[in-house]
């Protein structure tokens, strides 16, 4: 069970590192084809499955969706502890932040995909939608926080409104729920365009995850990388188990919250870290390690709640 639906997406990523490795990918291909999957094909998968399935939004799925955000915040709410704590240098603060609760999507809905079909990507798609917001929310905030740089809270208000307005997977989302709402069934011809395109997504996306792979930058930020790896595979997915159990979550909403928590960090924590001054080198790192060690976690999720 557990080689049948993880081994296809680890070997993608594993395909990614060899194939840069190899020279046969090079750093303009991997930004062009991020590019394309991240704005074009992710979303257009998204509206897809999103915007053919039933949406009606009954109380376990509300309550499932209360479970997944309340677990991000407490987890959040650790980290920041321990931020202060340790202490975590203001320069790594924001980058280090983001590990502990940002997830993969492309991993994530390739391991969906794989196990629950296309209703789980549908439940799966609502689900980012909703949470996309609120992790911008709290990684611009502690980004411009920890940056140094002067900031009004307009400023930083107006930072995060534009980083979720403008996040193609929400806008995605948010297309396909409007579309569930008042059209929920595609013609033939665009339903097989829309397939196509969106066949294309999650090996582009998965290779682009294998590419982005630094191996270099671990050694020299292997603890707070090795930290970060534990909030987010290790705490994240107890906290998230606490909660779920407390307001009653049940199957299918459970498993799909486990896959969710054990997830490895994003990608994207790396430009965002870019763009507002924080440690992209503790990025890289965080991502290589959290991607390696998130095949234990999903491991062990699948074995523990799918049999």
């Amino acid at each position: 069970m557990i080689v049948q639906h993880l081994f296809p997406v680890f070997a993608l990523i594993l395909l990614g590192v060899a194939l840069k490795r190899l020279q046969m990918t090079n750093a303009d291909y991997l930004a062009t084809t991020d590019r394309l999957v991240y704005y074009v094909f992710f979303p257009v998968l998204l509206f897809w499955k999103i915007g053919g399935a039933d949406q009606t939004f009954t109380p376990a799925a509300l309550r499932f969706h209360l479970a997944v955000m309340l677990s991000v915040i407490a987890v959040y709410v650790l980290s920041a502890l321990y931020i202060r704590l340790r202490p975590v240098p203001d320069f790594q603060a924001g980058t280090f932040s983001q590990t502990c609760y940002r997830f993969n999507t492309y991993v994530g809905m390739a391991v969906i995909l794989s196990l629950m079909g296309e209703s789980g990507v549908a439940q799966f798609g609502i689900l980012i939608g909703l949470v996309i917001p609120l992790i911008n929310i709290l990684a611009v905030a502690t980004l411009v926080w920890f940056s140094g740089r002067p900031a009004t809270w307009r400023s930083r208000l107006r930072t995060t409104a534009v980083s979720i307005v403008t996040n193609p997977l929400v806008l995605g989302c948010a297309a396909g729920l409007v579309y569930a709402r008042w059209i929920n069934t595609f013609p033939r011809f665009i339903d097989n365009t829309l397939s196509l395109a969106a066949a294309l997504t999650l090996p582009l996306a998965l290779f682009s995850v294998g590419g982005s792979l630094t191996p270099r930058t671990l050694t020299q930020h292997f603890r707070p990388a090795l930290a970060g790896a534990l909030f987010k595979l290790l705490l994240l997915p107890a906290v998230g188990y606490g909660i779920m159990r407390l307001l009653n979550v049940g199957d299918p909403f459970f498993f799909i919250g486990m896959i969710f928590f054990a997830l490895p960090t994003s990608t994207a924590i790396y430009v965002l870290s870019s763009q507002l001054g924080s440690d992209t080198q503790l990025a890289s790192a965080a991502i290589l390690l959290s991607t390696a060690l998130s095949f234990g976690s999903l491991s062990l999720v699948l074995w523990w709640f799918h049999g």
